[in-house]
């Protein structure tokens, strides 16, 4: 579930799991068979998301699975894609007196902050998502606000007891994604 694997998307009917799969399969699925009420989660961040499936297959995926990265300013081979920053005038400054410019030193900068604690991280990240699904999903249902406060507490045994009386599938996933923030240290 890292940055460097193919991104998965979990599809829920109610609270029965009906797929996770990569963008393209789970765009095939949906639009093959709509359900109403069905909810499709991105498991990277945990946030629900909604997909146009009007038109033919083709032109729902044409829509929703990234492209090449079209031509323009920075290194499209490199996956570099330009946006704007904002910051003041002090820390532009600094940032142009730096080796390589502005965006050599954000790029340093960035990868210095990774490295320093990528479990930390990697932890972050598992509990945000793990905390939007357990609000989707799980936001009505007993223990809820216990596993929410485990899940921020990195306890594995208090998680998985406050989601005990939970559907079977929702548990599961909620477990699968809160697994990198409840690793032993």
């Amino acid at each position: 579930m890292g940055m460097d694997t193919e991104a998965t998307f979990t599809t829920f009917d109610g609270s029965t799991r009906r797929l996770t799969a990569p963008l393209a399969e789970t765009l095939a699925q949906l639009h093959g068979q709509p359900h109403p009420g069905q909810l499709t989660f991105d498991d990277r961040t945990g946030r629900s998301v909604d997909f146009d499936l009007s038109g033919s297959l083709e032109d729902v995926l044409a829509r929703h699975v990234p492209t090449e990265p079209r031509s323009g300013p920075g290194r499209p081979k490199l996956g570099v894609v330009s946006r704007e920053v904002s910051l003041l005038p002090r820390h532009w400054e600094w940032l142009e007196r730096q080796r390589g410019g502005a965006s050599a030193a954000l790029r340093r900068l960035i990868d210095e902050a990774r490295k320093a604690d990528p479990d930390g991280e990697r932890r972050a990240q598992a509990q945000a998502a793990a905390d939007r699904f357990l609000g989707a999903m799980g936001g009505d249902l007993p223990g809820f606000e216990a596993a929410t406060r485990a899940l921020y507490a990195g306890q594995r045994a208090a998680f998985e007891a406050a989601l005990a009386a939970w559907p079977p599938d929702v548990r599961t996933h909620a477990l699968y994604l809160a697994a990198p923030a409840l690793e032993e240290a």
